[in-house]
This record gives structure tokens, C-alpha cells and sequence, in this order.
């Protein structure tokens, strides 16, 4: 068996690892997203005022709202993205002889695995959203991801698991830009020196930032459209170039950017406690699969 699945279950557990870690500021960031007026009371005016009213409200468990999906959800979108990334990069490397990609080769691997994850995961990020952004009930018992999807497929139909489906594809420019950035800035550093657990970090940390920076109003929008749609047409979203529009001339251009400071944070964070346990645990994986009779040797490990 190739490497595809080792880093496939390596990205997944990575995945695991840094979503629990900055859940807080993906609930906090969310629900700044998807607030389009700041006019009532429990309106949130910025990142800490949000936090604040989340925990004053609904108590520490209202930032971990939605969590259960979260965590399968990004188990399950670094799992399907390592493991079409490595199978292109993998290809790239026999057909070229090389060691390394270069940045068209990190670029069109980053394209495909990023496509072929969002196809496949966005039902559990719209589900997600959805949960992220219901604020709890003290006398209310909270949705299950189950329940969550019955509802939606009951109230709005199937394809409503793929609400938000276009500007996904098109944010799929994310992490072209942030595995581009990754692989590069790693082959460079790799010339001087064996790379370690901080530069792994450091490393998901700068790539992350550039491609975050580049995309939010893209995410924004997104988040918006994996909600259940008004039918209020100045709060409906009929397309991603009507979002646009409608959030500009509603909001401002500042409007596409709510949000941006807990997002940048998360992001960073997230990337960076991803890319480091995913190299971490790249090497039990391959151990597991040889335990499991599913691999030979380590060799031709990473």
C-alpha cells in the first residue's frame, strides 16, 4: 500500500487535534460572520464581545456548540484532502523524477485534493454551520449532527447539504495557496537543515496566513449561504455574486471582512497544531498499517 493512506489517517488525526484546540474562536468567528446587524441587544460588536456574551448566555459550552460534527468533519476533510494531495504529488514525482514539486505541481495537486473535499464534505460543514451558530437553549436539549442532517434533508431537501457548494470550490484557492506556500517554504529550509516540530508550526502558521488573508470574504460568504435561507429577499443569497453585492451595499466593504481577527487567529493556529501533529503521527500511521498487515515495510516512508 502507498503512503496516501498513512497520510490520509496522520492529516486526519492532525485534524482532530488542532479543530478541539481552537473550536472557541471557530464558534466566536462564526457567528460574527452570519450576524448581518449589529442593532439588538444580543447583537455581538466585536470578538471579545462576542465571547463574552456567548459564555454569559450559554455558559464555557456554547463556545463548543456543534463540536461533534466539527470534529468528524475535519477528520474526515484532512483525511480525503491528504490523501488525493499525496496521490497527485506522488504522480507528479514518478512522471518528473524528483524529490520535490514545483509550485505548478503543488498548485494542481492542492486543486485537485481541494475539490474533491469539498464535494465530499460540505453536507458536514453546512450541518456544522448551522449547529455553530444555533445559540443553546438552558431548557432546550441541543441538535445531535444526526438530528441535524434529518432536519435539513426533512425541511429543505438533499441538495441543501450542498448550500454553499460554489464559493467552497472556489475557496479551494485556500489551500492551493497555503499547500503551495507550505511546500515551497519547506523544500527551501530543507537545502540548510532536517526540519523539526516548531518549523513545522511555524511554517503552517506563515502559509496560513497568506491564504486566510487572501480568501475571508470568500468564507464569509460561504458561511452565510450554508444557512437556512430567508426568504426575505434582501437576506437571501440566490447566488455568491449576489452575496456579494447584497453584503457590500448593506454592510460595506468592512462587512466581508467581520469577523477577520478571531478567523486569522483560528486559522493560523489551526494550521500550525495541524501540520505539526500531522507529521507527528505520520510515522504511527505507517506503523499502524504494518500492524494491520495493510503494509510490508517502512520503506518508502517520509
Amino acid at each position: 500500500m502507498s503512503d496516501n493512506v498513512a497520510h490520509a489517517l496522520a492529516g486526519a488525526g492532525g485534524g482532530i487535534i488542532s479543530m478541539a484546540v481552537t473550536y472557541p474562536l471557530i464558534t466566536v468567528n462564526t457567528r460574527l460572520q452570519v450576524q448581518r446587524t449589529k442593532d439588538s441587544d444580543s447583537a455581538y460588536a466585536g470578538n471579545m464581545d462576542a465571547l463574552r456574551k456567548i459564555i454569559s448566555a450559554e455558559g464555557i459550552a456554547g463556545l463548543f456548540s456543534g463540536l461533534e460534527s466539527a470534529l468528524f468533519g475535519a477528520a474526515l476533510t484532512n483525511g480525503v484532502y491528504y490523501y488525493f494531495f499525496e496521490a497527485v504529488k506522488a504522480t507528479f514525482e514518478r512522471a518528473s523524477q524528483r524529490k520535490t514539486l514545483s509550485t505548478v505541481e503543488s498548485m494542481v495537486s492542492g486543486a485537485v485534493a481541494g475539490a474533491m473535499t469539498c464535494i465530499i464534505t460540505n453536507p458536514i460543514w453546512v450541518v456544522n454551520t448551522r449547529l455553530t451558530v444555533k445559540q443553546k437553549s438552558q431548557d432546550k436539549e441541543e441538535s445531535t449532527t444526526l438530528q441535524a442532517f434529518a432536519e435539513i434533508i426533512r425541511e429543505d431537501g438533499v441538495l441543501a447539504l450542498w448550500q454553499g457548494i460554489i464559493p467552497a470550490l472556489i475557496l479551494v484557492i485556500n489551500p492551493i495557496i497555503q499547500y503551495t506556500a507550505f511546500e515551497q517554504l519547506k523544500n527551501r529550509v530543507q537545502r540548510f537543515r532536517k526540519l523539526g516540530s516548531l518549523d513545522f508550526f511555524v511554517l503552517g502558521a506563515i502559509s496560513k496566513l497568506a491564504a486566510t488573508s487572501i480568501t475571508y470574504p470568500y468564507i464569509l460568504l460561504k458561511s452565510r449561504m450554508q444557512l437556512k435561507q430567508s426568504k426575505n429577499e434582501g437576506e437571501r443569497y440566490d447566488s455568491l455574486a449576489d452575496g456579494l453585492r447584497k453584503v457590500i451595499a448593506q454592510e460595506g466593504i468592512a462587512g466581508l471582512y467581520k469577523g477577520i481577527e478571531s478567523k486569522l487567529l483560528q486559522s493560523v493556529l489551526t494550521a500550525s497544531f495541524l501540520f505539526m501533529s500531522k507529521e507527528a503521527l505520520f510515522s504511527y500511521a505507517v506503523k499502524l498499517l504494518i500492524l494491520l498487515g495493510a503494509r510490508r515495510s517502512l520503506a518508502g516512508a517520509k
